[in-house]
C-alpha cells in the first residue's frame, strides 16, 4: 500500500512521514468500487498491517467519523467523513468542471466508441478525476478514480511531458523508489514522451497500457502552473485506430487543452 512510499530511493526512512497517518489512509483506500463493508481481516489482508494494528486503525477512524461499524455483523463502512473529504477535493477541481463539457465533446464527435477522460499523478499512477464513456455498449470500463501507469500509458507520458524538470525527476525518483528494476525502461518512455510532444504536439499509447487500447493524449497545465493533467482520448483497438486519433481527434484534443489551459 501507499505507506510502504515513505522509503526513499536509498532505502532511508523519511522522518517527516508520519507512518500512522499513511496506515489509516492505507485502511480507508483498502474499500474498492461497489464494496458496501469489510472485516478487520478483509483490511489487515488487503494493507498488510497486523490484525491488533488494523483493529486500533478502524477504532480511530470510526470515532473520527470515517468508518462506521455495523453493530450486527461487526463490519465496517465508509462513513459521512470520507464523503466530505472527497466533495472537499472535488470542490477544488475547478478544471474537472470545466473540462466537462470539452470531455463530452470529444466523446460525441465522429468515433462513437471514443471515451475521453482527465487525469492526474499521484506516485506512479495516473488517476481519472472525470471521465466520458463513449456512447457504445462495449466501451473502455473507464471511471473516475480508475488508475493507469504514470510512465506507460498515453495520458501518463503526457503529463510527464508537460511537467517541469524538478517535477519530472520527482516522479521518478518515487517510481525508482517503488520498482527499481523499472529505471531504464521508465526513462526510455519519459524520452519517447518528450520526443514525441515536442515533434506532434500529443502523446500516444497504442498496446502499451492494454494491448486492445489505443489512445493519444496531451499536457494540461493549471492556471496558477503549478499542476499538470493529462488530457485523453482512446477506445478499443478494433474500433479505434491509431491513424483515426491522429487525424481526427488529435487537432482537436491539442486545442482543447489549449482551452482548459487558458493559454496558446
Amino acid at each position: 500500500m501507499d505507506s510502504d512510499k515513505t522509503a526513499t530511493a536509498d532505502g532511508e526512512k523519511d522522518r517527516n512521514f508520519v507512518t500512522a497517518l499513511a496506515r489509516g489512509l492505507d485502511v480507508l483506500r483498502a474499500f474498492r468500487r461497489n464494496e458496501l463493508e469489510l472485516t478487520n481481516t478483509d483490511l489487515a489482508e488487503r494493507t498488510g498491517l497486523p490484525k491488533p494494528t488494523v483493529s486500533r486503525l478502524t477504532y480511530t477512524l470510526c470515532q473520527l467519523g470515517y468508518l462506521v461499524q455495523d453493530g450486527q455483523s461487526g463490519n465496517y463502512r465508509l462513513g459521512a467523513g470520507v464523503l466530505r473529504l472527497g466533495y472537499g477535493v472535488l470542490a477544488g477541481m475547478d478544471i474537472s468542471d470545466r473540462a466537462s463539457q470539452i470531455l463530452r465533446d470529444l466523446r460525441n464527435g465522429e468515433n462513437s466508441y471514443i471515451t475521453s477522460a482527465l487525469g492526474e499523478a499521484h506516485h506512479a499512477d495516473v488517476i481519472y478525476i472525470a471521465v466520458h464513456r463513449s456512447r457504445e455498449d462495449v466501451s473502455l470500463a473507464a471511471h473516475v478514480g480508475m488508475r493507469l501507469p504514470l510512465f506507460y500509458s498515453a495520458v501518463g507520458r503526457a503529463i510527464l511531458a508537460g511537467m517541469s524538470p524538478d517535477q519530472r525527476a520527482e516522479s521518478l525518483r518515487i517510481a525508482d523508489a517503488l520498482e527499481p528494476d523499472g529505471r531504464l525502461s521508465r526513462q526510455d518512455s519519459l524520452g519517447r514522451a518528450q520526443d514525441e510532444y515536442a515533434a506532434r504536439g500529443f502523446c500516444t499509447g497504442y498496446g502499451d497500457w492494454r494491448p486492445d487500447v489505443n489512445g493519444i493524449a496531451v499536457p494540461v497545465v493549471s492556471l496558477n502552473g503549478m499542476r499538470v493533467y493529462g488530457l485523453n482520448v482512446g477506445g478499443p483497438s478494433f474500433h479505434v485506430s491509431p491513424d483515426v486519433l491522429e487525424t481526427v481527434y488529435a487537432d482537436q484534443l491539442i486545442s482543447a487543452a489549449e482551452t482548459l489551459s487558458m493559454r496558446p
